[in-house]
C-alpha cells in the first residue's frame, strides 16, 4: 500500500530527521516546521518507527483539505476509507488543534470529526454501536489557516521513550535531542567523544547506539504493532534485520562524567539497560577539570546545568572558564554545548561560537552553540575543522 507519513519533530532538528529518513532510502515530498512528509509502505511505517533517532513519532497523512465550515469537515473526514485501517473492535480516539481558522474550536472539530469517523465505519461494518476494546487508533485533526492535516499516529509514545531510561536526574535531556546534537555534531564513530555532564548518560548512550548501529526503537514497542493492517510478519522480519546489522566490533571511544556520583551511577544503570555499558567509560569528574586523554581532534558534546534548570550563577561561570581554557589548550578539539544560558556563549571561548541553531529541550528554548576546532595536521595555518 502507498502511503504519504509523516515524521514529526521538534523545531529546529528538521535537518537532521531528513538525513535519517533519507538515509533509509525513502523519498523525501515536503520538508517543513515540526514535520518531514515522505512516502513509503506498511514496512516505511516499521522501519521509521524503528530507526529515526531524532524524530518525535511517525503518522499516516490520510487527507488535507480546505475546511471553512463544520459540514465540510464533516464530509471530508467521513470520505476517508478509515475500514482499511480500523477494525469492528478498534478503539479510536480523535485529538485536535487549530490555529489561525475559521473553526476555532478545537472540542467541536473533535466531536465532528469523531461523528464522521462513526458513520463511515457504522455503514460499512453495519453496527450502530463500537464497543472500542480493540488497539488504539489515535487520529489527530490539524487546523491551521483553515487547511485541515488529518493524520493516525503509528507510534504511540513519543520515540525519545526508547526503554533505558530507568533512572534519571534532574531535568534530564530528550533522548531524540542528544540523538540530533550528535547528528549535528557529525560525530562519527571512532573519533573520541567526551560529555563531561553527562548527567542519566543519555548522550553518551545514544553515541554509543549510533556507533553500535542499533535500532533506537528496538526494544520497546509501537502501538502501530497490534493493528492488523499492518502484518506482524512485517514487523518480525524488521526487527531480525535490525539485529543483524548491529556491529558489535567496531571500536568506541566514548567518556562521560559528572561531579555527581549519583547521576554518574543513574547513567551507568541506564547505558546497562541499553546493552551499551562495556561501550562507555564513566568516571565521577569536575567538568571544570576537563582531560582531554591526550589526544588531538576530539570533540564535546554536552548539556550543562544552567540558571533555568540546575546550578548557581558561581559553579557555572566556573565550568565554562574550564571549558575555555580546555579549548584554548586543545585547539583541535570541537565542542558542541546546548543551553539556556545566553551569557555561555562568549564566556565558554571568549568569542562567538562558529554555528549556533535555537532549539528546544521540551518546552524550554535552548541554543545550541558549536565551536569548530582546527584539524590536528593543519592546526598551526588556520585551516578550520568542519
Amino acid at each position: 500500500m502507498k502511503l504519504e507519513l509523516i515524521a514529526t519533530a521538534t523545531f529546529g532538528l528538521e535537518a537532521p530527521v531528513k538525513r535519517e529518513i533519507e538515509a533509509l532510502g525513502y523519498k523525501i515530498i515536503k520538508s517543513e516546521d515540526g514535520k518531514i512528509t515522505f512516502s513509503g509502505d506498511e514496512r516505511a511505517v516499521i522501519r521509521a518507527n524503528l530507526w529515526l533517532r531524532c524524530a518525535d513519532r511517525v503518522q499516516i497523512k490520510m487527507a488535507e483539505f480546505e475546511a471553512l465550515e463544520f459540514e465540510d469537515l464533516f464530509q471530508q473526514v467521513k470520505g476517508i476509507p478509515w475500514e482499511e485501517w480500523i477494525p469492528i473492535d478498534g478503539k479510536f480516539v480523535i485529538n485536535g488543534s487549530s490555529v489561525k481558522s475559521k473553526l476555532s474550536s478545537v472540542p467541536a472539530c473533535q466531536s465532528v470529526a469523531e461523528k464522521a469517523v462513526i458513520e463511515r465505519l457504522k455503514e460499512f461494518y453495519a453496527i450502530d454501536y463500537f464497543e472500542k476494546t480493540g488497539a488504539l487508533y489515535d487520529i489527530k485533526i490539524t487546523l491551521l489557516k483553515d487547511r485541515v492535516t488529518v493524520t493516525l499516529d503509528t507510534t504511540g509514545p513519543g520515540l525519545h521513550k526508547r526503554g533505558y531510561r530507568q533512572n534519571a536526574v534532574v531535568a534530564p535531556i530528550k533522548e531524540t535531542l542528544a540523538a540530533a546534537m550528535l547528528n549535528l555534531s557529525f560525530w562519527k564513530p571512532g573519533r573520541l567523544l567526551i560529555d563531561p555532564c553527562c548527567g542519566s548518560g543519555t548522550i553518551a548512550i545514544e553515541a554509543a547506539l549510533i556507533g553500535r548501529n542499533i535500532a533506537p526503537g528496538l526494544n520497546r514497542k509501537f502501538v502501530s504493532e497490534e493493528w492488523e493492517a499492518i502484518p506482524e510478519k512485517l514487523w518480525k522480519e524488521e526487527r531480525k534485520k535490525a539485529f543483524e546489522v548491529i556491529d558489535w566490533d567496531k571500536k568506541l571511544e566514548i567518556y562521560a562524567s559528572d561531579i555527581d556520583k549519583k547521576a554518574v551511577s543513574s547513567a551507568k544503570e541506564n547505558a546497562e539497560e541499553a546493552g551499551v555499558l562495556d561501550d562507555i567509560v564513566f568516571s565521577v569528574l569536575d567538568a571544570s577539570k576537563l582531560d582531554s586523554k591526550g589526544m588531538q581532534g576530539g570533540i564535546i558534546v554536552t548539556n550543562p546545568p544552567y540558571g533555568q534548570r540546575i546550578g548557581d550563577r558561581q559553579s557555572m561561570d566556573k565550568l565554562y572558564d574550564g571549558f575555555s581554557k580546555f579549548l584554548k589548550q586543545n585547539p583541535t578539539w570541537s565542542m558542541f554545548v546546548i543551553t539556556a544560558d545566553k551569557t555561555s556563549e562568549q564566556k565558554i571561548f571568549g568569542r562567538n561560537a562558529d554555528r549556533r541553531r535555537k532549539l528546544f529541550n521540551g518546552r524550554m528554548e535552548v541554543c545550541y552553540y558549536q565551536y569548530h576546532g582546527l584539524k590536528p595536521e593543519a592546526s598551526d595555518d588556520g585551516h578550520k575543522d568542519r
